[in-house]
């Protein structure tokens, strides 16, 4: 479901939206301010954390409840320890949802959203919801509007292409080189996640099949031993995968089924060794990724 920066929802597919919040537990509002607090400032005090932060790029902050103060309230009693909290576990889920939204065109390109309107939407605060955003704003996927929120950013065919073209330039010749020196039998084990993007694809939800195919290349890549080279072409994937903006969101499930079986088909030829065949496979898959 989609909402904008003032908080009122249009109707769309609401399935892939729906299930991730659902899976996102309720949180007190108190407890995440409190740990904004607690967060080192560089002049060696106590910071007034991302709340104060966020109000000066004109975040909606000023509906959020204020810190209660920490620590025993009985004099002369020695400070309790802090409670445990599951704020990053929290975030780190919103973090997958809006990623999934953006896979699924719910957030839309060039719409506004806010980050307490979104909160309330996953039943938690503005503030881990403000986080993930953050995140998305430095993963390239939205920017900062003041006094509003968060905008999706628009996209076009060239950025597109301009990615493919990179994904190639890193992806190719690592796998061409892995295809002269891995075992077969190391092949033989992706076959599970390639099976994993059919049933994705048949499912036709293009942010399921998003997941499985990012799971296919990174277990295909992890092979080199490279956790910096894995985790530079997840990300240049992911970004890959944002909607165009003025193109469908959706894909027919036989484009994703024929994305699919390309995975499939290239576990074949690294078998074989067959690396003209694999040459083809990688170079012309980049181009139809979805």
């Amino acid at each position: 479901m989609r909402q904008s920066a003032q908080g009122s929802a249009e109707t769309g597919t609401p399935q892939t939206w729906a299930a991730a919040v659902a899976r996102v537990p309720q949180q007190p509002v108190a407890a995440d301010v409190d740990r904004e607090r607690l967060r080192p400032s560089r002049a060696g005090g106590a910071e007034r954390g991302a709340v104060d932060a966020d109000a000066t790029r004109g975040e909606h902050t000023h509906s959020e409840p204020p810190a209660p103060t920490l620590g025993s309230a009985r004099a002369g009693a020695p400070p309790s320890r802090p409670r445990p909290v599951q704020r990053s576990s929290v975030r780190g889920q919103i973090l997958a949802a809006l990623r999934k939204a953006l896979v699924a065109g719910e957030l839309a390109p060039g719409e506004v959203y806010s980050a307490p309107a979104l909160g309330e939407r996953f039943g938690v605060s503005a503030t881990p919801v403000r986080e993930a955003m953050q995140q998305l704003a430095l993963e390239g996927a939205v920017e900062v509007v003041p006094n509003r929120g968060f905008r999706v950013i628009e996209r076009g065919t060239r950025e597109l292409a301009e990615l493919a073209e990179v994904r190639a330039l890193i992806e190719v010749p690592v796998v061409l080189r892995l295809a002269r020196t891995v075992p077969v039998e190391r092949w033989a084990e992706l076959r599970p996640l390639a099976e994993a993007t059919v049933r994705a694809a048949s499912s036709g939800c293009r942010a399921t099949y998003a997941e499985s195919d990012r799971a296919f290349h990174r277990g295909l890549l992890s092979l080199s031993g490279n956790d910096q080279l894995v985790q530079i072409a997840d990300d240049l994937h992911r970004r890959a995968q944002w909607p165009l903006v003025g193109t469908p969101v959706s894909r027919a499930r036989t484009e994703l089924l024929a994305d699919a079986a390309e995975h499939a088909a290239l576990l074949d030829a690294l078998i074989a060794r067959d690396l003209e065949v694999v040459r083809g496979l990688v170079g012309e898959h980049f181009t139809g990724a979805p």
